[in-house]
């Protein structure tokens, strides 16, 4: 059966290298998985917690209905300035009080210029969150331009095959999940 994947892209442009990686990844496991691309991270509005105690803003609802509603969920983002894009980290702080993602399984794949700063970041996030992410879920892709194409393939031999890996151990890993916190 296919898992339902909520896939979120850390960039706003309609043509980023990171939701072109997430169509890439959606074509790659078409068999496996059911794409849900979230493209409304920039109407959530910033993050309050006197509106979280009373009555969300209806983004936000919808955004954590889709989360808890999913089997695992996909990050792929940029690095901005060495750190996490904030429409991003702006989402994920809506969830801390309402937990959907804790324990459930979540890949991230940071693909950017370098990247490796806003990865550990949102790494650090995402364990405070209680994202199920293990070592086989997660990675950087440095000079991601260069490897994911504009017609939403992975160009890079390497890259393909440590994505589709990536593939496999987040399928495991929905796989597992359902029994794990039984």
């Amino acid at each position: 059966m296919k898992k339902k994947i909520i896939a979120i892209s850390g960039s706003t442009r309609p043509g980023s290298t990171n939701l072109n990686l997430i169509k890439a990844i959606a074509g790659l496991a078409v068999n496996r998985f059911d794409v849900t691309v979230f493209n409304d991270i920039a109407t959530i509005p910033h993050f309050n917690p006197d509106l979280d105690n009373n009555n969300p803003p209806e983004a936000v609802t919808a955004f954590r209905k889709l989360l808890a509603a999913a089997d695992g969920i996909l990050i792929c983002t940029p690095e901005y300035a060495m750190g996490v894009p904030g429409t991003l980290k702006n989402a994920i702080d809506w969830t801390v009080s309402s937990c959907e993602f804790s324990h459930k399984p979540t890949a991230l794949i940071t693909a950017s210029s370098v990247g490796q700063k806003g990865h550990a970041s949102l790494m650090e996030t995402l364990k405070v969150i209680e994202a199920r992410v293990t070592d086989k879920t997660h990675m950087v892709i440095s000079h991601a331009k260069t490897k994911v194409s504009s017609d939403c393939k992975i160009t890079d031999a390497p890259t393909l095959e440590k994505v589709s890996s990536l593939i496999a151990s987040f399928i495991e890993l929905m796989e597992t999940a359902k029994t794990a916190y039984l």
